[in-house]
């Protein structure tokens, strides 16, 4: 049967115009008479807020976080400049806490077990970064590998960092200590006549001139490692934890990209080089000669294998890796940069002015090094001999505890990730271990906020491995954790030898600023001279 059977044309319109009629002044006239463009548009904003309402407080659960957010971006105004003591209170205010920006729900693990529960969970998380590092770094970039293929790809750069691979960059790091040590005292003495002035630039220029003679020894010309850098600063403003999400021009973003494809193409001519000069049997004096050495020796068994000529097992690498290519040894030697360059400037930084600061730690650090080198200031030492100076590393040690570099490590959740038995992190979340609070643990470190190398010595610090988490923990740990620390130790060793240094204190010296890794607030002002005795 037909559904309107008693249909009628006539009928029908005299019925739509009687309800029409009935309905003049009623509720169905008053929706349609006022559905408007502008009506739909609020109708459709305040659905938009109720739910991401509703989301931000669905995911929350149980752990700590504000009742409620602040529409679409969150806390992302106090983010552009971000606060340390906020960061501070937020980890102290549970093991669990969390905030949403714009489309990302972030939950902070900030104990010391539920740090390294996130370090170690690598079938629930991957490192993430931040949306820009994607285009920054280039998606197809290996630090952006899971699982096996991260795994594998690790295996075959581990032998850049073996200790005799880092004993053979110390003459190329001496190098630029000695160089920028002279700029030091130039800048000091000569453009500020003895008047303090803030170093922090000066310091990440170091670092990254040291980086750069280090990863790709002489194919950079100083030019370029100038422009690098200098331009570096951007690209760290860009891959700030919390940034906007999209690449627009003139902002962080579209600026760290830029100086992200300087660098990169700047490495791909080094790598280019390399190949070309190891190929002509150079000698070796960077990281990137010996992976190019290292692909070289790779190729050569495989064919040497396919020959089928007998070849003796004595002859197989020791790790058998692929070729890469220009481009992608580029973007490998750009991670390098990227994990050492703001960590390591910061580093340097605090230690340059805690030195200043404690005059008694520095000269057990120059006495020790200068009986070391059996009186001749210049003499070099080997990484063994660096490590077995129990000052040095101490107050290195201690350095990277009183003020750790990274103080947070962005993952994504890759499924839900069950953090407690009452609550579980949803799928597609940031989790952000932090490290400062394990570095900040009485029961770990007594007396945690004062500086204090000796613990290092003749306490137990070297003991608490569960919260030395400076170099994270897990399967994504520092690769250059023994570099970095010889790198420092080195530096404080030369430095307090051939120089000295006043520190001008302010009441912003002890503050600490964020910016991407931690700095004094007031960029720590020095002054340099030549040590003459």
């Amino acid at each position: 049967m037909a559904v309107n059977a008693s249909f009628s044309p006539a009928a029908d319109a005299n019925a739509i115009r009687s309800v029409i009629q009935l309905d003049t002044s009623g509720f169905l006239s008053t929706v349609l008479n006022g559905l408007n463009g502008w009506t739909l548009a609020f109708t459709l904003f305040i659905g938009l807020v109720l739910y991401d309402q509703f989301m931000y407080i669905w995911n929350k659960g149980s752990i700590v976080g504000p009742s409620f957010k602040i529409p679409f971006i969150g806390p992302f105004l106090e983010s552009v400049n971000p606060n340390f003591n906020t960061y501070h209170a937020k980890w102290k205010s549970g093991s669990l806490s969390c905030v949403s920006v714009f489309h990302k729900f972030v939950v902070i693990a900030s104990t010391r077990d539920m740090a390294r529960k996130v370090f170690n969970s690598p079938a629930f998380v991957k490192p993430c970064v931040v949306d820009a590092a994607y285009k920054l770094l280039r998606p197809t970039n290996w630090v952006f590998l899971d699982g096996k293929a991260h795994v594998d790809y690790r295996k075959g750069l581990n032998g850049l960092f073996t200790r005799q691979a880092l004993d053979q960059y110390l003459p190329g790091q001496e190098e630029v200590y000695n160089e920028y040590f002279q700029k030091f005292v130039q800048i000091s003495q000569e453009e500020n006549k003895g008047k303090p002035v803030p170093f922090m630039g000066e310091f990440r220029e170091l670092m990254c001139a040291l980086s750069c003679r280090t990863f790709v020894g002489h194919y950079c010309s100083e030019a370029a490692i100038k422009k690098i850098a200098d331009d570096y600063y951007l690209i760290t403003a860009a891959l700030e934890l919390v940034n906007f999400p999209i690449i627009l021009p003139f902002t962080k973003s579209w600026y760290g990209k830029k100086s992200a494809d300087m660098v990169l193409d700047e490495f791909t001519k080094c790598a280019a080089k390399s190949k070309v000069r190891m190929a002509a049997g150079g000698e070796k004096d960077c990281i990137l000669d010996f992976w190019v050495c290292s692909m070289m020796e790779s190729e050569a068994y495989r064919q040497k294998v396919a020959s089928g000529v007998p070849v003796d097992p004595s002859e197989k690498p020791s790790m058998l890796i692929r070729d890469f290519s220009d481009f992608e040894i580029s973007m490998t030697l750009f991670t390098f940069l990227f994990a050492s360059q703001d960590a390591t400037s910061s580093a340097a930084t605090w230690l340059f002015q805690i030195m200043a600061d404690r005059p008694e730690f520095l000269e057990k650090v120059r006495e020790e090094n200068i009986a070391a080198r059996n009186g001749d200031i210049h003499a070099p030492l080997s990484l063994d001999a660096i490590e077995k100076l129990p000052w040095t590393r101490a107050v290195v040690k201690e350095t990277l505890r009183y003020r750790p570099p990274v103080i947070m490590v962005p993952y994504v959740a890759k499924k839900a990730f069950p953090l407690t038995d009452t609550y579980t992190a949803p799928k597609g979340s940031m989790v952000i271990p932090t490290t400062y609070l394990a570095l900040h643990d009485p029961e770990a470190y007594p007396n945690p906020d004062a500086f204090e190398p000796e613990r290092w010595i003749s306490g137990d610090a070297d003991k608490q491995v569960k919260n030395w988490l400076v170099f994270g923990t897990g399967p994504h740990y520092c690769l250059g954790q023994v570099y970095a620390q010889a790198n420092l130790m080195l530096m404080i060793g030369k430095a307090s030898m051939l120089l000295d240094w006043k520190h001008q204190i302010t009441d912003k010296s002890e503050e600490i600023k964020v910016f991407a890794t931690i700095f004094p607030m007031d960029d720590c002002l020095l002054t340099f001279t030549d040590r003459t005795s």
